[in-house]
């Protein structure tokens, strides 16, 4: 029974891993469809996700350097939230993977 706790409680870390690394993702390719479509860079909701982007999606930034500046913030973007939903995909299964197995009798 322990142990049944204990796997649900690395269910939920799994969980809220996949759920955080999923938001961020959204905040940036929120971003990503703000400057395609050249949102107002003031705008308080612009803003807020250019800052989301930039504390957590700053790895792609200049990684890819088309003529075009629009297209090639959205392509970092898109990159930069594919990634964060790969990792917490990954690591949300290496969680589960830690978790202790259940122990089942069999009725023999």
């Amino acid at each position: 029974m322990a142990s049944n706790g204990f796997a649900r409680a690395f269910e939920l870390v799994a969980t809220i891993v996949r759920v955080v690394c999923s938001v961020i993702a959204a905040l940036i390719v929120a971003h990503a469809v703000f400057v395609l479509f050249e949102a107002n860079p003031a705008n308080p909701l612009v803003t807020f996700t250019a800052g989301w982007r930039d504390t957590f999606g700053w790895f792609t930034r200049d990684l890819f350097t088309p003529s075009d500046p629009k297209i090639a913030e959205t392509i970092n973007d898109g990159l930069a939230a594919l990634i964060w939903v790969v990792v917490g995909s990954l690591v949300s299964k290496l969680v589960v993977r830690l978790a202790p197995a259940s122990k089942v009798k069999a009725d023999t």
